[in-house]
């Protein structure tokens, strides 16, 4: 081994105090790789005021950091202008919620889908299917919703398009037999057709741990809504509303998100839609969704 000399263990010296400085002067935080590199919106969010000036909100999502939105409704607009209005903005498109499946021919959704440029067309509601049961959801009801998911999925693939479902906390109710809607839902429907949405704060509202189901149905889910919600006094499969949880900002309620949100990325999911939960209370929809953003893009590895 060759001897040190004595400006050679200087220069080690001087050289290890710079990078001791170096390395307090900035955090760790600025270090670290973001969990989620692009947090996208889920627009139901800012509902309100994208209905009352569609350019102006787009614009302002945009300028608090969103790079890509999720839609649910165009606000009035065709989906060509909707689109249109996206592209002034800057922001992508990759999903869409439509509300009337079930309840009108699917094509002319999936033409509205194409004409948005998205690639997830989504259904967040269990409408008019057939064989619906007149009364509660049982087991053999979800069973033929299923059917209906997988016969929408077949016609999406057709149209260019992904079919994906998209949950609140009704599904998680016991239906007896050890089964839960949820559950049935996912196993009686094509992986392939029927990709999922997973609402994580809603699941969580109703007592169930979105890192057991990455685990369990793995590359189902392409695509999450992070909400947070004031902790409620017990879970809930209601969305009466003296029965939901309050929607709060992200960060401000029971939910943490960070080893969610791994289990999701390790899962295949894609896109991170973070969503509040009207009614907003001492804030604006806008502001809620700036520390919601922030909040997302703190979380690192």
């Amino acid at each position: 081994m060759r001897p040190i000399s004595r400006r050679n263990a200087i220069k080690a010296g001087v050289a290890t105090a710079a990078a001791v400085m170096f390395t307090e002067a900035f955090p760790k935080s600025l270090w670290a790789k973001p969990l989620v590199t692009s947090p996208g919106i889920q627009l139901y969010t800012v509902d309100r005021e994208l209905k009352a000036d569609v350019e102006g909100t787009l614009k302002k999502v945009k300028a608090i950091g969103y790079a890509e939105v999720e839609t649910a409704g165009f606000a009035g607009l065709s989906a060509k202008d909707f689109r249109a209005a996206l592209d002034n903005a800057g922001l992508r498109c990759a999903s869409a919620h439509f509300f009337n499946f079930g309840s009108t021919e699917p094509g002319p959704l999936f033409e509205e889908a194409n004409a948005l440029g998205v690639h997830y067309t989504v259904s967040s509601m269990m409408g008019n299917f057939p064989n619906k049961p007149s009364g509660e959801m049982g087991i053999e009801g979800y069973k033929a919703f299923a059917e209906y998911c997988n016969q929408l999925g077949e016609k999406a693939k057709q149209a260019g398009l992904q079919f994906a479902f998209h949950n609140h906390n009704t599904e998680f109710k016991d239906l007896g037999q050890g089964k839960i809607g949820y559950d049935v839902l996912v196993e009686a429907t094509d992986p392939n057709l029927v990709k999922l949405e997973l609402d994580c704060g809603w699941m969580v509202a109703a007592g169930h741990n979105p890192i057991n189901y990455f685990k369990r149905y793995p590359n189902r889910y392409r695509m999450v809504h992070v909400k947070d919600f004031v902790r409620p006094a017990q879970p809930s499969t209601s969305l009466k509303r003296d029965e939901v949880p309050q929607g709060t900002a992200l960060g401000t309620g029971y939910i943490k998100y960070k080893p969610i949100l791994l289990a999701a990325k390790a899962a295949g999911v894609e896109h991170f839609y973070v969503e509040q939960e009207p009614p907003f209370i001492g804030t604006t929809a806008l502001e809620a969704a700036t520390k919601d953003y922030e909040y997302v893009r703190a979380l690192s590895i």
